[in-house]
This record gives C-alpha cells, sequence and structure tokens, in this order.
C-alpha cells in the first residue's frame, strides 16, 4: 500500500488519546475508536506511521497491533486472556528443574529460585517445585490469588503480559517483567536459561539463534509497551 496521508498526529480527550493521520482520528482494525491510555503510548504508535516510507509496510506496526488487540479483543472479554495466563503458572519453566545432584540444578537455583522467591512474596502464594518433568498442578489457592490479581490489570497491560509470559513460558517472568524498574536483559536470559546451558555444551544454532533474537525483541518490545500504557 502507498503512503496516503503527511501529518500525524497525537490528542489527548476525556477517553484517552487519539492518532490521527491528516486530521482524521485512527480506527482499529477492529473499527472501534482507537484511545490509548497515555501521550507516551500515543506518541509511539505516531512514530510507527511517521516512519513509513513511499510504500507502507504492514509488520512495522507492533505496537499499533498490540494497543488494538487491547482494544478489539482484550477488553471485551479479558477471561480467555485470564485463563491463558493461569496455564503457563501451571507449568511454569522456573518450577521445572533437574535433578539436585546435576550441574544444571545449581545454575537454576542461583538463577531462578530468586525470581520465583520474589513472585511468591509478592503476591502472596507458593509454588512447587519439581524436580524432571512430571506435571504437579498448582493449588486451588495459589491459583484463585493469582485470579484475582491478573483481574485487576487493565486490558493493554494485560496484552503486553500475556506476549512476555508466552514468550518466556513463565508467569513468574512475565509478572516480573510488568514490574517498573525490571531488567528486560535479565528476565529474558533467565528464561532462556536451559537453551544458553546447551549451548554451552553443544555450540550455538545459527537458525536457533536468529529465532532466538527476534523472540527477544519481541518480549523487549512487549515491556516497552507496558510502560508505555501505564498511567
Amino acid at each position: 500500500m502507498k503512503r496516503f496521508y503527511k501529518d500525524v498526529t497525537t490528542a489527548g480527550t476525556d477517553l484517552g488519546w487519539t492518532i490521527s493521520l491528516d486530521g482524521r482520528p485512527i480506527k482499529t482494525q477492529g473499527g472501534q475508536p482507537q484511545l490509548v491510555p497515555t501521550e507516551e503510548l500515543a506518541e509511539a504508535m505516531a512514530e510507527e506511521w511517521r516512519g513509513q516510507g513511499e510504500d507502507i509496510d504492514p509488520a512495522a506496526f507492533p505496537f499499533r497491533d498490540m494497543a488494538d488487540y487491547a482494544i478489539d479483543v482484550v477488553s471485551r472479554d479479558t477471561a480467555p486472556v485470564i485463563d491463558k495466563l493461569l496455564g503457563y503458572a501451571e507449568t511454569d519453566t522456573l518450577c521445572y528443574r533437574a535433578d539436585p545432584e546435576e550441574a544444571l540444578y545449581r545454575r537454576q537455583q542461583e538463577v531462578w529460585e530468586p525470581i520465583v522467591t520474589r513472585f511468591e512474596q509478592r503476591e502472596g502464594v507458593s509454588l512447587h517445585r519439581i524436580s524432571g518433568i512430571l506435571h504437579r498442578p498448582q493449588s486451588g489457592e495459589t491459583t484463585a490469588r493469582l485470579r484475582t490479581r491478573l483481574a485487576t490489570l487493565d486490558p493493554f497491560t494485560l496484552t503486553a503480559l500475556e506476549q512476555t509470559t508466552s514468550l518466556a513460558a513463565s508467569l513468574c517472568i512475565g509478572l516480573e517483567s510488568i514490574r517498573n524498574g525490571a531488567e528486560g536483559e535479565k528476565l529474558w536470559d533467565a528464561a532462556n536459561l536451559e537453551e544458553d546451558w546447551q549451548a554451552e555444551l553443544w555450540g550455538i544454532d545459527a537458525e536457533a539463534q536468529q529465532r532466538r533474537d527476534k523472540r527477544k525483541t519481541d518480549f523487549l518490545r512487549a515491556i516497552a509497551f507496558a510502560r508505555a500504557a501505564t498511567l
């Protein structure tokens, strides 16, 4: 598609911030008014439009796509997203460890245990740690507490959390990532601890590294989206 606009502007309203092309407010891909909660997020989305060349690249609008998903999908019904996130709590990567006699276990304890412990203290829950691959469900009390916690989040934060959690395969890392001051690079490295361990033993696969780099970009972008959307 050829670029069809010249000016990109943002404006605040009583309901939120809008982005306009040549004075016409943008709608979501689902046809709703594209209203976002903060000026920072609106400006970030406006920059995606300003950065287009003569031809529009549909893949160059990650913030717009996340915002539209928050408005068109999540805001209509948060329950499916919350259920999906609770599924990651049931199989959280950080709770599945190697056998205690293995060297990998010691690294998992060093890197993962502080994250899980902070998560438990902050959320008032207790998570089972498992050595091996056999599934052990979390307690009903833990699930109920986490459901209540997730229900307090706005659709834009839930959108970012869904991305960081699924990319890390860990609700512990996901919720840590959207906290103010979270260190995204360190959290991504923690999520990929086992992959890094295998690379140390057997070397790095170039194609796998490319896929990981793409996931990392998406992970860090989701954190940036959550911060930009925070009032």
